[in-house]
């Protein structure tokens, strides 16, 4: 199976791969990641490897869709993530990003994320999409308004002491 990349105006969307462990490590390693969404205990750009081995490639082969590295087409820098998620715990498919502290604030993550979005609905098949964020992550919850999603409600995920807002998005009847 091929599995597509996508484009927008300013990005190419593109299948996470092992070419993208030493971006993935330092990616994992920022203080906002750390903070927002959790310690991967990703120590090396080999630890870095084995998670996209582990955790986004099955996916990929499995569903066509997982994690996207996002890639500027301006100066081809590897910018951030973002991506489709079957998430144990959650109902649906799971919509998730980050970016490089650098990159923050310039509408990449919407861009890309928007871009996911049409995709999940047209292209998977997909019918709601959902999203998870930390209460205090309000830039996170204020993207995931702007994106369309609305607030749900609490959760906890499987192995997690923290309560998580949960966002969802139905798939547009035509």
């Amino acid at each position: 199976m091929k599995h597509t990349s996508y484009e927008t105006e300013r990005l190419i969307i593109r299948p996470t791969d092992e070419v993208d462990a030493g971006f993935v490590f330092e990616l994992v390693n920022t203080p906002k990641w750390l903070m927002y969404i959790g310690d991967r205990n990703i120590k090396t750009v080999e630890d870095a490897k084995q998670y996209i081995q582990v955790k986004m490639t099955p996916q990929l082969k499995r569903l066509g869709y997982s994690n996207y590295t996002v890639i500027t087409k301006l100066d081809d820098k590897k910018i951030g993530i973002c991506g489709l998620y079957d998430r144990e715990g959650l109902e649906g498919i799971d919509i998730g990003f980050a970016f490089l502290p650098e990159y923050e604030k310039n509408g990449f993550a919407f861009e890309s994320s928007n871009k996911l979005i049409a995709v999940a609905f047209s292209e998977f098949d997909v019918n709601a999409i959902s999203a998870i964020t930390v209460k205090d992550n309000r830039s996170s919850q204020l993207l995931l308004e702007k994106l369309g999603l609305k607030y749900t409600g609490t959760t906890k995920m499987p192995n997690e002491d923290e309560e998580v807002l949960v966002y969802k998005i139905e798939r547009p009847t035509v």
